[in-house]
């Protein structure tokens, strides 16, 4: 096999499409293609500091992939591309940490579900990605990696938890990542890092081998710079799962041409989308917030140029458009109650590679980042008892009124026959270092809260240079639609562009 020139193929802002163009007329093999983006992750990391592993299989991982291109061409469509998987997804050949000190060694057994679903596409394991640590917060700071920076300013937060995948991606240190969401993390931190992010509906992607937070909110997701690659992604990552049985409910969603097949530059025109305009706006009311009245206008302004574009591009926009009662979805928050008892069962399940036996043992190692350490203080986490949940009536009202919730959010759709919701995803910018991301300000809980999709896109940037997303939600299992969607837009507007600080190596 020949060995392709080095500067035959253009790295910054590929895609999986070029990728793919690139193997097929030999400007590139899957092997030289990894070591450009492990050039760049050795020479951009140290200010980034998104990577906490690289995976030593990797090279020989793309070797094989080359051999068998040459006799039997591409395995799968994601053949050779370079991706970065946050670390709280299983992979059987790295260490699984969660960013945590306690979990270092933690080398699971197998693959996560969408990890085997990846490889077997063609992806190529670049490494994992920082988080925050064990997904518990918006900043994305752990014990094992300390703190990730934005990409666009290393001053800045890059939120989280998938803050490490996001800024990693927007900075091309790999093609594609994952991320996964509670309540945020494949949403703001694409929004912080000019990215594309899916939360899909629950059911349609199994969270086997993901170290949970939130059984009933957790689901992973897709992180990329176009809108296209998401959805090369996602058609990757779902599918049914025999072993978490929620999939059972999307089995029969994933479009039998892919959701590769709904990227229609004209998904705007005819699209109705109502303006949830009580999502706008400062939210908290802390005098210790480390954002201002002036942040969240800097904000809105972007999205206010964002809903003018989605018009020009045919879309009818409802605004405003009144979804739920704010202290009702707040009210319908479980985490406290799950994240023990969830991540206990992850651990059980790891059988004999497991470090510690439960969440509380990972706490009392004293190795939490303190910033994690001081959000368990206060929230009784620890002090639930688990075996009791199924007749805690505290737990089971809240989980009620998350149907009530998804019933009075469709039910609101289908009358105004919208399809989608728009508002931002963080209703203000990243903040500096070292001040904390508030989390009142991330309008994650309507999609965490209903399982209904929602889609982040990049809506454009302050007058300062920060990037602004713009979340779309979605009716149970639209994403074809929402992908339409977010397709029309990014042709019509081109918000994305690729941090100054890191461009092409010199000598790539």
């Amino acid at each position: 096999m020949s060995t392709p020139s080095a500067d035959a193929f253009d790295l910054v802002e590929t895609t999986v499409a070029d990728v793919r163009a690139a193997i097929a007329d030999g400007r590139v093999t899957a092997e030289t293609l990894l070591d450009r983006y492990l050039a760049r992750i050795d020479a951009y990391d140290d200010d980034l500091n998104a990577i906490l592993t690289l995976n030593d299989g990797a090279r020989e991982r793309a070797r094989r992939l080359d051999a068998r291109y040459e006799e039997e061409g591409f395995v799968g469509p994601l053949h050779g591309v370079p991706t970065l998987l946050k670390d709280n997804q299983d992979t059987h050949d790295m260490p699984t940490t969660a960013g945590s000190v306690a979990l270092a060694d933690s080398v699971p057994p197998r693959d996560a579900f969408v990890v085997e679903r990846l490889r077997d596409a063609g992806a190529v394991v670049v490494g994992k990605a920082n988080l925050q640590e064990l997904s518990f917060g918006v900043d994305t700071i752990s014990s094992l990696g300390g703190a990730t920076r934005n990409a666009y300013d290393l001053d800045r937060r890059p939120s989280g938890s998938s803050g490490g995948t996001a800024a990693a991606v927007a900075a091309n240190l790999a093609t594609v990542g994952t991320g996964s969401d509670t309540c945020s993390s494949v949403r703001s931190p694409p929004a912080f890092n000019n990215l594309v992010g899916v939360r899909p509906t629950r059911g349609l992607v199994s969270r086997t081998g993901i170290v949970p937070l939130s059984e009933t909110q957790d689901t992973a997701g897709p992180l990329a710079r176009t809108v296209a690659d998401a959805a090369r992604l996602l058609d990757a990552m779902a599918g049914y799962d025999p072993e978490d049985p929620v999939t059972a409910a999307g089995a029969d969603a994933v479009p039998d041409d892919g959701y590769v097949s709904h990227l229609d530059p004209d998904g705007l025109d005819g699209a109705r989308i109502g303006v949830a305009r009580q999502f706008f706006g400062l939210q908290g009311d802390s005098e210790d917030s480390p954002v201002t009245e002036a942040d969240a206008a800097a904000v809105t302004d972007v999205v206010e140029a964002a809903i003018a574009e989605m018009e020009a591009a045919g879309a009818t926009v409802l605004d405003p458009v009144d979804v739920v009662d704010v202290g009702l979805l707040k009210s319908a928050r479980v985490l406290q109650y799950e994240f023990a008892r969830d991540f206990d069962r992850y651990l059980a399940r790891l059988g004999e590679a497991a470090p510690h036996g439960s969440l509380a043992e990972v706490y009392e190692t004293g190795e939490i980042a303190p910033s994690i350490e001081s959000r368990f203080e206060g929230a009784g986490i620890l002090d639930v008892d688990a075996d009791s949940l199924e007749e805690n009536v505290g737990y089971l009202r809240r989980l009620r009124r998350r149907d009530r919730l998804a019933e009075t959010v469709l039910a609101r759709m289908v009358e105004d026959d919208l399809d989608a919701l728009l508002y931002p995803p963080s209703t203000v910018p990243p903040v500096e270092i070292p001040e904390h991301q508030p989390f009142s300000e991330m309008n994650c809980e309507l999609s965490a809260h209903t399982g209904l999709p929602a889609i982040v896109l990049p809506a454009g940037f302050t007058d300062d240079g920060l990037p602004v997303g713009v979340e779309l939600l979605g009716r149970r299992f639209a994403e074809p639609r929402l992908l339409e969607l977010g397709y029309g837009f990014e042709r019509s507007s081109g918000h994305r562009r690729p941090p100054e600080r890191f461009g092409e190596l010199d000598d790539a």
